[in-house]
């Protein structure tokens, strides 16, 4: 079996990802700290899979660190990058902690890649990238304009590092720019779990509707949309996991077309926030409690992708719709509050 090193393998994408490679045949170790996620998701991953993962608790800002996992596992093939802060709102109010963190970990990791001469390397990117775009659905050929956060910056600086790194150094990369991962693992053992206030629309929706948040907020509802909310293009995240076991096969078996392919990883179809609300509704029977707010600084108002690319080059294929987004997510999150109770229930007997 190949070894892969899958960075942030504690987190909502790599967690999935994880299970998803280990589905395909990889092997798999994982670097997480763990500052932006917590051990629940590794030991979801370990009951899908039945098995346990090597998880270094390193941060990838220390060089020392990250390099003596590479010395200790000189066979890996492949790295799958996910390790970053990702809250868009957040690195608007603290830029130079998302240019610090995003920046840093990945030149220690390139630097391991070329001194173990691993020969494989995916990038998690981003939608961000194209900042607000001229036309939609963006292709991969789309202008790269000026990012509107300081998170989509660090996208794109991490795009041209790996760009200029693959050029000169024997390695081969991809850059898979996600659009919006939302949803949970079918088996609800694993899904997105933010650390404090949710960053993020789906988590936002569920949290109000088990009672963990009294409301939540639709950032902007006088944008040039068809119901004044944002576009985005939701993908559910083990759509998102599995295009990361393709593009290492697609890596592996040398089909790639340069040094530094590039896919977008969406379903071509933007949904608003208002309705991605109307359909969390129509799934779970819940009524959200949601309040119209003001526009938020870093967001773009309408995305999508064309993903031909990606199903044609990859063979990737998209399995579930935003029904199905909003039903895993809903169950995630109603399987969280029946351990949290477990976990009381226990602590009084005690």
């Amino acid at each position: 079996m190949k070894k892969i090193l899958v960075t942030g393998g504690s987190g909502y994408i790599g967690s999935h990802t994880i299970v998803d490679l280990i589905e395909n045949g990889f092997d798999v170790i994982s670097i997480d700290d763990n500052s932006r996620s917590t051990v629940y998701g590794m030991n979801g991953v370990e009951k899908i899979i039945g098995k346990k993962i090597k998880n270094y608790k390193v941060d990838l800002k220390n060089f020392d660190e990250t390099r003596a996992v590479f010395q200790e596992n000189t066979d890996v093939v492949g790295v799958i990058h996910f390790a970053a802060y990702k809250a868009v709102g957040e690195s608007v109010q603290f830029p130079l902690m998302y240019f610090e963190n995003n920046l840093f970990s990945l030149i220690n990791l390139l630097k391991c890649v070329k001194e173990f001469n691993v020969p494989h390397f995916v990038f998690s990117s981003s939608c961000t990238v194209y900042g607000n775009p001229d036309a939609i659905p963006v292709t991969e050929l789309s202008a790269i304009k000026k990012a509107e956060s300081p998170y989509g910056a660090t996208k794109q600086m991490g795009e041209v590092m790996l760009q200029d790194f693959s050029k000169v150094e024997n390695v081969s990369s991809i850059l898979l720019r996600y659009f919006n991962p939302v949803g949970a693992h079918p088996s609800s053992l694993i899904g997105e779990l933010p650390l404090g206030k949710p960053m993020n629309l789906v988590p936002a929706i569920t949290q109000t509707a088990i009672g963990k948040l009294p409301k939540m907020f639709v950032w902007g509802h006088d944008y040039p949309t068809r119901d004044g909310s944002c576009i985005r293009d939701y993908i559910h995240v083990c759509d998102i996991a599995h295009a990361h076991t393709l593009a290492l096969e697609y890596l592996i078996n040398q089909k790639n077309k340069t040094k530094c392919d590039v896919f977008n990883l969406g379903t071509g179809d933007g949904v608003t926030v208002l309705e991605a609300i109307k359909m969390f509704e129509e799934v779970s029977g819940v009524k959200l409690n949601y309040e119209l707010g003001p526009r938020r600084d870093g967001d773009v108002i309408a995305i999508y992708a064309n993903n031909d690319a990606a199903v044609n080059e990859l063979g990737w294929k998209i399995k579930y719709g935003i029904k199905e987004m909003m039903d895993t997510a809903w169950k995630w999150e109603l399987r969280i509050k029946q351990e949290e109770a477990l976990m009381t229930q226990q602590a009084d007997l005690n």
